[in-house]
């Protein structure tokens, strides 16, 4: 399930890389936190913000990238692994 984007990503949800990454740092302050390979083509990025806004990014080698997911509230502490997981 994706959640809804808000309006200003809903717009665009996919564009070149260099134009996304651009909206999140100038709008909501987001820097990258982390990177995942999905295949060879394509990669997924977390980008957040200091005050908890985050967006799941899924960009390929031909430099577009689209807007998985995005939202509120991130928490990145670490969880510690519950009995039995």
């Amino acid at each position: 399930m994706l959640l809804p984007l808000g309006p200003a990503l809903a717009e665009v949800p996919c564009a070149e890389r260099g134009e996304i990454v651009k909206k999140l740092s100038d709008e909501y302050k987001e820097k990258a936190q982390a990177v995942g390979v999905i295949n060879p083509d394509a990669v997924v990025e977390i980008f957040v913000s200091e005050n908890g806004t985050w967006t799941i990014l899924a960009t390929g080698t031909d430099g577009k990238s689209c807007v998985l997911s995005a939202g509120e509230g991130w928490d990145g502490n670490l969880m510690a692994a519950l009995p039995g997981a």
